[in-house]
């Protein structure tokens, strides 16, 4: 699936994050590396004279709750007024620290702008939809600071494989931000490029998830998890995604990350293959 598709809604990775700080609204800032698996949600658009949003696939059920959806306001947010009769495909797990809601919105903007034939600035836009919004527009690996609206070029990935595996139970942002506890943690500093998969693993390793102490603490079987990715033949580092549950871990191909996917308990939501971009 090519990261141009402007309906496809792949999984957000934070390779590493760090929190440096927190501005006087509460908001924290952060430092991370995102990149963008082979593997996602689908936004499709047909016109209508109102605005709805019908949803499927096997990760749809725990969306049906909510009063409102991402993709909605995402639409509302570029055109205000305009109809359209939108389908989200979700194959993301909810809550679980791979931007799918993101993701999805940043779709709906793309996929939406195509149908109004809308010129406007979606970046822009996505930075009022939430902190990993803007990223997900781009669809491409990216730094990420401030509150995630701050988007800066990074070295050519080596070739690698990615593993990505979450146990079934959503984690709230918000409360593992409230759980996180210690101070905050200075900027990383990239290199010029790394040779192969393992240096990017080695690179990333000192960096870590300043969100996953305190993610485990509030789902203890993100540990589990982790435990389980590091253990597959050919894991060069596993790491918690961003507020979590969902883990991921890096592999010298995305062959040997799909063996590793098929290692894993049946019962957890999981998948391996390539980095786009």
């Amino acid at each position: 699936m090519s990261r141009l598709d402007p309906g496809f809604a792949p999984a957000k990775v934070n390779l590493f994050l760090r929190v440096t700080g927190r501005r006087a609204d509460g908001f924290h800032l952060l430092d991370s590396l995102a990149v963008f698996a082979g593997v996602g949600d689908r936004v499709s658009a047909v016109p209508a004279e109102a605005l709805r949003l019908t949803l499927g696939g096997p990760e749809a059920a725990a969306l049906t709750a909510e009063p409102d959806n991402l993709v909605l306001r995402a639409a509302r947010a570029l055109g205000p007024g305009r109809g359209a009769a939108l389908h989200l495909e979700k194959h993301l797990p909810v809550a679980s620290g791979i931007g799918g809601g993101s993701a999805d919105a940043a779709a709906a903007l793309r996929v939406l702008a195509g149908l109004w034939g809308v010129s406007a600035d979606l970046p822009g836009l996505a930075a009022g939809l939430g902190a990993d919004v803007p990223v997900c527009v781009t669809g491409r690996p990216a730094r990420m600071q401030g509150v995630g609206e701050v988007l800066s070029a990074v070295p050519a990935l080596p070739p690698c494989g990615l593993l990505l595996a979450n146990p079934r139970l959503p984690l709230a942002t918000p409360a593992v931000f409230r759980a996180r506890q210690g101070g905050f943690s200075p900027e990383a500093v990239l290199p010029g490029s790394w040779a192969d998969a393992a240096a990017l693993a080695d690179w990333l390793r000192p960096l870590g998830n300043d969100l996953q102490a305190a993610a485990i603490g509030l789902c203890p079987p993100v540990a589990e998890v982790l435990a389980a990715i590091e253990a597959q033949p050919g894991c060069l580092l596993a790491r918690m995604s961003g507020s979590g549950a969902t883990c991921f871990g890096i592999f010298g191909t995305p062959a040997q990350a799909g063996a590793a996917a098929a290692g894993l308990p049946g019962g957890w939501w999981r998948w391996g293959g390539a980095v786009l971009g």
